[in-house]
């Protein structure tokens, strides 16, 4: 198999959401147990891959059409999982327990899968990739992501100024509430600072925040026309499960680490050491390279297919599967996360 291939066994995300479907019972469970009970296994018997692409195959390997595919594939895939879902937590067979099952299945792969598919989506220059990444983020209701992580968290990652960097010793409750809102703040102050460049006024037609309210709001109204009050609750339901899980992945790729300033304030360069890395194997075939976090942040242009490997970048001890449920009990994150981090300032802090 050609290795772009290896990507596309994400599609086995959406099967199992779908398997669940079909069989009913517990079976509509079968999504959470296989990303948090079953893939934490694999990912430690598979453990970490560190090797790099060559360099000299890199412009190779950018320009491949089934590494880009599999990025443009998603958004109907998932859009399809999300009509059959409604359909089905719609019915009157569906029981209470089906219904929450299938939420939180459509809300793992919507927030996994859709939002990691949006993030390398919104980095792209071409218009229609943009576009993609906008329809899946609209799917959970948080379409300022594309706007708020490209000209701010980039910019100010491992900063104060930063809502997604996680502060040393803050934990993942405490810090949801601050991301969301600062995050959502800061998508309105970097669209208002936009259209100011290029002279436009608030209320132009080209205010991407002013855009993607109004289309979440026709979509809502859609949603509750077509599927009721269960309908909508089980959208909200999805895309808050999808929301809490890029926040989580936020919380543990920048927890406690910081930038340098100088006398005047300015911050240093982002360097791989900014941002925390691992190279589990099967973590990052979900994830398409998600977790070599560390290089993404370094350089936000290269592709998720070369991503490298940093020796140099802090490690996070185990893949994002387990480190998420960990990141849930704030006791045993500490416990785990800040003797690294006290390692970390001890090596990068003056």
């Amino acid at each position: 198999m050609p290795h772009f291939g290896w990507y596309y066994l994400t599609f086995l995300l959406p099967l199992s959401v779908i398997a669940g479907l079909e069989s009913g019972g517990i079976a509509v469970w079968m999504t959470p147990i296989w990303v948090f009970a079953i893939t934490p296994v694999l990912d430690y018997v598979f453990g970490e891959k560190t090797g790099n692409v060559l360099a000299e195959s890199e412009a190779d390997r950018t320009l491949s059409f089934g590494y880009n595919f599999v990025l443009w594939a998603w958004p109907p895939v998932q859009l399809a999982i999300l009509y059959q879902v409604t359909l089905f937590v719609i019915a009157p067979t569906s029981t209470m327990a089906e219904i929450v099952g299938a939420t939180l299945s459509v809300g793992i792969m919507t927030g996994a899968i859709g939002i990691t598919w949006a993030h390398e989506l919104c980095h792209r220059t071409k218009l229609f990739e943009r576009v993609l990444a906008e329809i899946l983020l609209t799917c959970v209701a948080y379409a300022h992501f594309s706007i708020e992580h490209v000209y701010g968290h980039h910019k100010n990652v491992a900063t104060p100024r930063d809502p997604a960097s996680a502060r040393y010793g803050e934990g993942f409750y405490r810090f949801l509430p601050r991301t969301i809102i600062g995050s959502y703040r800061n998508a309105w102050i970097i669209e208002k600072h936009q259209l100011a460049k290029k002279k436009l006024p608030f209320w132009h037609y080209r205010n991407r925040m002013l855009r993607y309210g109004v289309v979440q709001i026709l979509l809502l109204f859609g949603i509750y026309g077509f599927a009721g009050g269960v309908g909508i609750g089980f959208y909200l339901g999805q895309a808050i499960i999808a929301i809490i899980l890029l926040e989580l992945i936020n919380y543990l790729e920048h927890y406690g680490l910081q930038r340098q300033a100088d006398k005047n304030g300015k911050y240093e360069r982002v360097q791989p050491w900014h941002s925390w890395n691992s190279s589990h194997v099967v973590s990052n075939l979900y994830l398409i390279n998600l977790a070599r976090h560390s290089d993404h942040h370094y350089n936000a242009s290269r592709r998720y297919q070369i991503l490298r490997h940093f020796e140099n970048a802090p490690q996070l001890p185990l893949g994002y599967a387990a480190l998420l449920i960990v990141a849930l009990i704030p006791p045993l994150w500490f416990r785990l996360m800040n003797p690294r981090v006290q390692r970390w300032q001890e090596k990068y802090l003056l």
